[in-house]
């Protein structure tokens, strides 16, 4: 299992990623990662996620880019010291990548900013990169 950690304006985001090998298909060249997130607020005053970035780096240097509204639907609101948490995957057309990004967050005065997804690696075990 891998995994990342930083923390923005209060907004910690932790991930870990998993193969999901029940869910590949290597011989079609499709690989699939499950990450889960946790994201925490301590900080001093409530902050809402309102949007997602991802950036995906598959094995070749692909980059895919994904934005959308919330993560699994939602736009969770935390107060201090709540945490967030949820399970999503990601398709892979390589044993190997790397995904990273920010959530836009809005906090409770008023101001927008960008909580880092710090850098974690998708892998298939026992693959050597």
């Amino acid at each position: 299992m891998f995994s990342s950690e930083a923390v923005t304006r209060g907004v910690r985001v932790f991930v870990t990623s998993e193969y999901a090998p029940d869910r590949s298909r290597p011989a079609q060249n499709e690989w699939f990662f499950l990450y889960t997130v946790r994201i925490s607020n301590e900080g001093l005053e409530p902050v809402q996620l309102v949007t997602r970035h991802w950036v995906i780096t598959d094995g070749t240097g692909r980059i895919e880019e994904v934005r959308g509204p919330g993560v699994v639907g939602k736009q969770p609101t935390l107060k201090p010291g709540e945490s967030f948490e949820y399970t999503s995957g990601c398709p892979l057309g390589t044993p190997f990548g790397v995904m990273e990004g920010t959530y836009q967050m809005v906090s409770e005065s008023g101001a927008l900013f960008d909580a880092k997804i710090a850098p974690f690696t998708l892998s298939e075990p026992y693959t050597v990169h």
